[in-house]
């Protein structure tokens, strides 16, 4: 087994990330496996030096210890550009030029991720690419290069579940998905990500159920580009005590604060309701 926790050094990590970050590391343990960390540090306006100091301030107050060299996304962004030349080359791409107010004024509907994209510069090719295009995937094309599509494992009710994935739900809910961002150039998570999954090797995805959605997508670009697909575990999220799920913004919930205030490790697990460590 190899797993990841993989953070995004865009805020303080909170107690959602501290539930998420010990669940990876104790199913690690669990059944012998190793559990790497990964920066995901893709987005160059909201990553922060200063966050990503503190996600490994952190995680070391936290008692938990990950292999050297730490992999960081930004540091292999010709990887990812790679894998979009592929993706190219099988003319499966297509440059964007349409803004939010654009996506919404063609009667776009909502999806897995926001609005899904009504396909408006799907007739472009990658020749008319500008400064400042968003890239996208064109689905239905990719769709027609694949024969039947790949299942999924998901391993969170304890016992393995078969997910297939639906041609129409790529379609319908997920649409043309956007692989490098509009204006800023940042590569999209979902393609970091699958291809990082892939390249370190990863067994078993233990991640929050926030992600759930945007799977079946994630594995359909593992069988587009020929990897090999792990098992899943989404975990419950974390919620205040209103119900509302904790987010990067709730600065109160920043674990530094309860550092600051002397909890220790095992406080966290208590309030997250994991087993206590004996370490």
């Amino acid at each position: 087994m190899i797993t990841r926790f993989a953070p995004s050094p865009t805020g303080p990590l909170h107690l959602g990330h501290a539930y998420s970050a010990l669940t990876v590391w104790d199913v690690a343990q669990k059944h012998g496996g190793t559990a790497l960390l990964r920066i995901e540090d893709t987005d160059r306006v909201r990553a922060k030096p200063i966050f990503e100091d503190g996600i490994y301030d952190d995680l070391r107050w936290l008692g938990l210890e990950w292999p050297t060299p730490v992999r960081r996304q930004s540091d292999h962004l010709a990887d990812y550009e790679s894998v979009l030349a592929r993706l190219g080359a099988r003319g499966l791409l297509y440059p964007c030029s349409c803004s939010r107010r654009d996506i919404m004024g063609a009667g776009a509907k909502p999806g897995a991720e926001g609005l899904v994209y009504p396909g408006t510069c799907r007739i472009r090719s990658m020749d008319s690419a500008k400064p400042g295009d968003a890239i996208r995937l064109n689905i239905t094309a990719a769709l027609d290069q694949l024969g039947p599509l790949r299942s999924f494992v998901e391993l969170a009710s304890g016992q393995p579940v078969e997910h297939q994935i639906s041609p129409a739900f790529l379609r319908d809910s997920i649409g043309d998905p956007v692989l490098k961002r509009k204006d800023c150039g940042d590569i999209a998570y979902h393609l970091a990500c699958v291809h990082d999954d892939a390249h370190q090797k990863i067994t078993h995805v233990v991640r929050g159920m926030d992600i759930w959605a945007l799977t079946p997508f994630q594995v359909f670009l593992q069988q587009l580009m020929g990897w090999k697909t792990p098992q899943y575990w989404h975990h419950a999220l974390i919620t205040d005590a209103d119900g509302k799920r904790l987010a990067k913004i709730d600065r109160a919930k920043a674990l530094s604060k309860y550092r600051s205030e002397r909890a220790s490790p095992n406080d966290i697990r208590a309030m997250i309701g994991l087993p206590l460590s004996s370490c």
